[in-house]
């Protein structure tokens, strides 16, 4: 059973688990996709403000997601959408400049694999990551040298070692918070959920080309690997560019296991801009991997894909879709799935300490949630002086008192009710996760 004082003392142990794997050359591998995210910086008001200048007509209730935006209406009517919903996800926008006008924005890190080493660097922890945006706007984010890019010459080096041969990838990351209130002309709508709205211009990570240097250097230095993580398939639009793509990774992590057998191969899900590029990808992959990770969200698209009943918010039901998924697939290990209460894993634990990670990846995320940027030390310190999530504790007690305890694992995260950043969250989750094997 996890408490706030069990949970401190796993992260206690976590510093010299860093330097036993940093003194031993241990790293996490972290692929596939990098771009720029542009974060706009605008209160409930501003977005008022527009309402009023550009939509003064509108109905808030009726308004849309557009599936591409391009112009102010459309940009407008898609964020009041994803606000009023309190739902998180992701739709194209012709051109970033639209966002530039309307909000003073700032640049920040994209993509699972860099958000996840900048959040392990913030620790001391080593990584090896997968570039695709390698413009001089990300390489300048990357520079550590706990961060490794496996370079031509076969050697390891830091960002600034990096040429740059791709085109720029911009999404733009719209973040809104609980309780905030959207007006327009005497309607008002109180936004239920703290999340956040990706919008992409895709470039490079619509092919997502592989880079040779990364994959054979993690093939042959599998030893060194702990775990290689799988991610961002999610733009690639085109079936016959992702089976490409899908049959060279099949390959690497084949060889990866043959160097390394007590390696583990982790897929963090992500959401996806193609329903038949999704079944491709988890019908090709799933069978391939030890961990499948998602949130409950891309829990939820997954289940409605296949079928299968599920209520999101009742945790048997959650269990009984990942088991579903599970004995479907043939997923090696289990499936992790983390949500903003709780963290949950399904599956064989046998020799894993996927407790521990679960633990890691949960404080990494509620405090990067809670500070607005990767955290350190004496901030996830921070967030274990509150209290454990009522919901999280609750789903924990329903499980440690079924027959399913043996097979499930449910770990609380600490209570954040209005986070202050919703981006990045579930790529630090899986950055921490990485510290457990």
């Amino acid at each position: 059973m996890m408490t706030c004082e069990k949970m401190l003392d796993i992260y206690n142990g976590l510093q010299d688990r860093i330097a036993r794997r940093n003194k031993d050359g241990v790293y996490t591998s972290l692929g596939y996709s990098s771009n720029l995210d542009l974060v706009p910086e605008f209160t409930a008001g501003d977005l008022n403000r527009l309402l009023a200048e550009h939509l003064p007509d509108g109905i808030l209730r009726e308004m849309k997601p557009a599936k591409l935006i391009r112009n102010v209406r459309e940009l407008l009517e898609t964020i009041v959408y994803f606000c009023l919903h309190g739902i998180g996800g992701e739709v194209d926008i012709e051109d970033p400049d639209l966002i530039r006008a309307s909000f003073p924005c700032r640049n920040a890190m994209g993509g699972t694999a860099v958000q996840a080493a900048l959040a392990l660097d913030r620790l001391g922890a080593g990584s090896i990551v997968h570039l695709s945006d390698d413009s001089k706007e990300v390489l300048d984010q990357l520079i550590s040298p706990n961060i490794r890019v496996p370079l031509a010459d076969g050697k390891l080096g830091g960002a600034q070692d990096v040429k740059g041969i791709n085109p720029q990838e911009t999404h733009v990351i719209i973040q809104f918070q609980k309780g905030n209130r959207i007006c327009l002309g005497g309607q008002e709508e109180v936004i239920p959920a703290s999340n956040r709205l990706i919008l992409t211009r895709n470039t490079i990570n619509v092919t997502l080309p592989l880079d040779e240097n990364y994959l054979g250097w993690v093939e042959e230095h599998a030893r060194q690997v702990s775990s290689n993580v799988l991610s961002s398939f999610n733009c690639i639009l085109d079936p016959a560019v992702l089976t490409q793509r899908l049959a060279r990774i099949r390959e690497h992590v084949e060889k990866y296991r043959a160097n390394n057998p007590d390696g583990i191969v982790y897929f963090e899900d992500a959401h996806y801009h193609d329903k038949d590029v999704r079944r491709l990808c988890i019908e090709t992959m799933y069978p391939h991997v030890d961990i499948m990770s998602m949130n409950e969200e891309e829990l939820q698209y997954t289940m409605e894909m296949y079928q299968f009943p599920i209520e999101i918010d009742d945790i048997f039901s959650c269990v009984n879709g990942v088991q579903y998924l599970l004995d479907k697939f043939g997923i090696k290990r289990g499936i992790i799935v983390h949500t903003k209460d709780y963290a949950m894993f399904v599956g064989d634990r046998t020799g894993l300490d996927i407790e521990s990670g679960m633990a890691y990846g949960s404080l990494m995320a509620t405090a990067r949630a809670a500070f607005g940027e990767y955290a350190n030390d004496a901030q996830i310190r921070k967030i274990l002086e509150g209290p454990l999530s009522s919901v999280g504790l609750e789903n924990q007690e329903k499980i440690e008192n079924s027959s399913l305890k043996d097979h499930v694992i449910v770990v609380p995260t600490f209570a954040l009710d209005r986070p202050k950043y919703t981006i990045g969250l579930g790529d630090c989750f899986t950055g921490g996760v990485q510290l457990c094997f």
